[in-house]
């Protein structure tokens, strides 16, 4: 992904991530493709996988900060709340001018607006979980969550 997305263009990736099935197995792949990507590029994150509102999976990568994970956290809550990603609520905000945790009422204390929270849907189900990163600017911290989720729902069509 270059440059910031357009809401468009993230609605229908949210459609295209839809997985087949998730559990706690493909929670772990999920995460396991987030971290070796960040850790062959060196990137400085955290990454978290949820399902549902459980922790499954974590990692804090080198050169990460102690703030890294309560930003998963607070993008976490984003994705999971609006079952849209939190960069979409961020340029859903910008588009209309608002102050998200105004707008929504909601503590910036747990809840971020700002790209790398994920909500993972399955088919016939709807949102059972999350993918957040944390570390890099917030649009590629999102690429890094979506580029495995893919990967994870092309894996599934294949299987």
């Amino acid at each position: 992904m270059t440059g910031t997305p357009t809401l468009e263009s993230l609605a229908e990736e949210q459609q295209a991530i839809v997985l087949l099935r998730f559990d706690y197995e493909t929670a772990w792949q999920l995460g396991a493709l987030m971290q070796a990507e960040a850790a062959a590029r060196q990137l400085p994150v955290a990454i978290e996988v949820t399902h549902g509102e459980t922790v499954v999976f974590f990692s804090l990568l080198p050169g990460a900060t102690p703030d890294n994970p309560d930003w998963t956290r607070r993008k976490r809550n984003v994705a999971l709340r609006f079952h849209q990603s939190s960069l979409y609520m961020r340029l859903l905000c910008e588009k209309h001018d608002w102050e998200f945790s105004q707008r929504f009422r909601l503590s910036t204390e747990d809840y971020a607006a700002s790209g790398g929270g994920v909500p993972i849907a399955i088919e016939a189900t709807g949102v059972v979980g999350s993918a957040s990163v944390s570390g890099l600017p917030d649009v590629k911290d999102h690429a890094l969550v979506a580029k495995a989720l893919r990967q994870i729902r092309t894996k599934q069509g294949a299987q």
